[in-house]
């Protein structure tokens, strides 16, 4: 069975048709990230090392670091900031040794710059995932002797120069050429995990069914791990939640094995706290002046304050037991132990302290 090693400095991730779901971390990404923008501009972590530990936290078994950062304010001073070339690779290697600081978990060197991918592979220890490669055959030229210099697994998305194509079979035959051409460099197909595309849901009507049938084809016919932007399937549609935890069950039964998604579900902040209160009040419901807002999240169903896995995480896990993939059900059983409350931690049952007295 085809199995993608990723490691870190002491942990392994395996990518694999007999292994769990594999959940690559994303948020470890500045794209469309304004604030986080401005603090990696200013030299300031501190947002990606609270992402790290948080996506560890949730379950992710690799984080993804993208480098695609803009820098307006230093691209006002210094004409070369708008060049990514000239960025991104000593923002990429400093990204690494953040990240590697604060966890041990195996990353995923995210960029389109290749002298950020390469600054990324140096700084990471262990065996790294590379993003990526497409079918283009400059971009082959240019990632390829690197997959094979550092022999770490590589992302293979499937389009090149003609653009994404809407036909599958088009998207099917431009992993198929990576593959060959990766066999040219030495490269075997257990280090290739392919990402097929996945198109919005609301823009074409297939785009679920598109997906299901290209991950059994790059399964059986090509034998590769396959991997996908999760989220993507949602975009643009309302409860993006309930699209996606439907998805990636049926794409793990599909035979899809890993998926770049955020695994955590983002804390209720302050100010909607404050006016979720004012809405309840001018309904005229009276609440405890003293109640404490994590209580007040849950009742209402608005999440948690804190960071927690996300419910897209709970439904990777209940398809994992379901499929055979969690012996026992042990990760689904820790997956959903409740933390004790504040004051009842080491209380057994009704509250006492220890356990159940022995006669």
């Amino acid at each position: 069975m085809t199995r993608t090693v990723v490691e870190s400095k002491t942990k392994t991730a395996i990518i694999g048709f007999d292994e769990p779901f594999c959940v690559i971390g994303e948020r470890i990404n500045p794209t469309g990230r304004k604030i986080l923008n401005e603090e990696l501009e200013r030299g300031d972590f501190s947002r990606v090392e609270a992402d790290a530990i948080a996506q560890t936290a949730a379950g992710a078994n690799i984080l993804d670091i993208n480098s695609g950062a803009v820098f307006s304010n230093k691209m006002a001073e210094d004409p070369r900031y708008a060049d990514n070339n000239f960025v991104e690779p000593a923002l990429m290697q400093q990204l690494v040794e953040c990240v590697q600081r604060v966890v041990d978990t195996p990353l995923c060197i995210d960029s389109s710059v290749p002298g950020a991918l390469e600054n990324g592979l140096a700084a990471a220890e262990g065996r790294p995932l590379l993003n990526s490669v497409t079918g283009e055959e400059e971009r082959l030229e240019l990632v390829l002797p690197l997959v094979k210099k550092y022999n770490v697994p590589v992302v293979a998305i499937s389009n090149d120069d003609t653009g994404i194509s809407e036909d599958p079979d088009v998207r099917f035959a431009v992993a198929k050429k990576i593959v060959e051409r990766a066999a040219d460099f030495g490269i075997p197909a257990h280090d290739i995990v392919v990402d097929p595309l996945v198109m919005p849901i609301g823009a074409m009507a297939t785009a679920g069914h598109q997906v299901f049938t290209l991950v059994r084809r790059l399964r059986d016919e090509l034998g590769v791990n396959t991997t996908c932007g999760a989220s993507n399937i949602s975009f643009g549609l309302p409860n993006r939640h309930g699209v996606n935890n439907a998805f990636l069950p049926m794409a793990m039964s599909a035979g899809m094995t890993s998926a770049i998604m955020n695994p955590v579900a983002i804390p209720i902040n302050a100010k909607k706290i404050e006016e979720k209160k004012a809405e309840i009040a001018a309904a005229g419901i009276i609440l405890p002046e003293d109640i404490d807002d994590e209580v007040f999240v849950t009742l209402f169903g608005m999440g948690s304050t804190t960071a927690k896995p996300g419910k897209e995480m709970e439904a990777i896990r209940a398809a994992n037991l379901l499929m055979n993939q969690d012996g026992g059900g042990g990760a689904w059983i820790e997956f959903n132990k409740q933390a004790p409350k504040a004051g009842q931690e080491g209380r057994g049952r009704a509250g006492r302290t220890g356990g159940r007295r022995r006669r």
